[in-house]
């Protein structure tokens, strides 16, 4: 009899992790690396929100506090809601956790029974199925391909929605693939779940401030305001406001789901980090110039790898609309070999002998749900993104 749980035979770990781990280990060990695996900003926190964490500090608020949020950054994120995406929560209806991955986490868990099905397109962020399959539940994917701007459509929804179907899954502006769905876009998708009142919606919007050129974004309960009562909306600081390792993430929804979700965290980790709760309510509610200037580098990053991939034959990258991810197919380079006779057979093949030969860490696609691609982070600096990208196209260049 194993001593280890069958439930964790059920998931694998982070891919993410895996080759950020494994690109670690190799600049450890003295090779040149240039890590693009990591989903975080390489900017630093803003000044006014480090100053907040270490007022909160000086002011000793460094014990526990209510299980899913102090009061006063519940009635910030009800704020939050009601100035960005014109939604009208109490904090009753508010969840706040250890970073977006528990709050979804805490949702799922206490939710889901066996048999239940959790719709979610593909690529996907990494961690989505493993949730639903820790929570005992059955991910159904549904393949946004590069054809189809790796957006899904709605006969695609309506196609995947059982009566087992209880949650669909959605995140815009996407990790990996930096695609975000227009209002009208996601108009015919909330068409569809009217249909279908047993479906409840859990929205992942991490990335909403992260939104270029003419792109405007919208979520589902903001979109088509019949399935508030069915939506959960799950935010954070981490991503926007540079605040990756603060782990404030947060959800609005209905109240007895946030009740549950708390029951939850109450058994599992308590209270998020106070001293990261007062800094997240400065990040709310101060000011927000910032992102507009880190927006800018972002998007001048993004075009300079675009540009530089799409001039490298056999890899296609499209533009994001968000976030700061590009997903480049390598449609054209499987099946090719290295000079030493190494066959890229997989996009998982091309990532290993990537980082094997050029010391540039990226993320295969079998690990978001959809091959042959690879997804860069370009939250890094110009220079380090322009060597990486000479490195790709080195290496690309001598297979045959």
């Amino acid at each position: 009899m194993s001593f280890l749980s069958q439930t964790l035979s059920r998931v694998k770990p982070s891919p993410t992790i895996a080759m950020s781990n494994k690109a670690a280990e190799l600049k450890a060990a003295g090779r040149d690396i240039i890590s693009l695996s990591a989903g975080e900003p390489d900017f630093d926190t803003p000044e006014h929100i480090r100053a907040a964490g270490i007022a909160a500090i000086e002011a000793g608020h460094t014990r526990y506090t209510q299980v899913d949020g102090i009061p006063a950054l519940k009635q910030a994120i009800c704020d939050k809601f009601a100035r960005d995406n014109g939604l009208d929560y109490d904090p009753a209806q508010v969840s706040v956790g250890t970073g977006g991955k528990q709050v979804l986490y805490n949702a799922l868990m206490a939710t889901l029974n066996p048999g239940d099905e959790v719709v979610i397109p593909a690529p996907y962020w990494v961690s989505y199925p493993d949730m639903v399959l820790l929570a005992g539940g059955q991910p159904v994917f549904i393949r946004a391909t590069l054809d189809n701007a790796f957006k899904i459509t709605a006969d695609q929804l309506e196609a995947a929605i059982t009566r087992n179907t209880k949650w669909f899954l959605f995140n815009s502006p996407s990790n990996p693939t930096g695609a975000g769905y227009t209002w009208d876009e996601l108009k015919a998708l909330t068409d569809v779940l009217l249909r279908h009142p047993h479906v409840h919606v859990m929205t992942d919007d991490m990335y909403e401030h992260l939104a270029y050129d003419d792109f405007r974004f919208c979520t589902p309960a903001q979109v088509e305001p019949a399935l508030y009562d069915r939506t959960l909306t799950v935010n954070g600081v981490s991503k926007a406001y540079c605040m990756t390792g603060w782990r404030i993430g947060y959800a609005a929804g209905p109240e007895p789901l946030i009740a549950a979700m708390r029951k939850m965290q109450s058994q599992s980790t308590s209270n998020p980090c106070s001293i990261s709760q007062h800094a997240a309510l400065a990040a709310l509610n101060g000011p927000h110039d910032f992102i507009a200037e880190n927006n800018r580098a972002f998007v001048r990053r993004r075009d300079l790898v675009v540009d530089a991939l799409n001039a490298i034959p056999g890899i296609t990258c499209p533009r994001p609309e968000g976030a700061f991810y590009v997903y480049p197919s390598i449609a054209g380079l499987i099946g090719r070999q290295t000079p030493d006779g190494t066959r890229i057979d997989s996009d998982e093949a091309f990532a290993t002998t990537l980082l094997e030969a050029t010391g540039v860490a990226v993320v295969f696609g079998a690990a978001f749900g959809l091959s042959p691609a690879f997804r860069i982070s370009y939250a890094t600096s110009d220079a380090a993104l322009a060597e990486a990208c000479n490195r790709i196209g080195d290496f690309c260049g001598q297979l045959r």
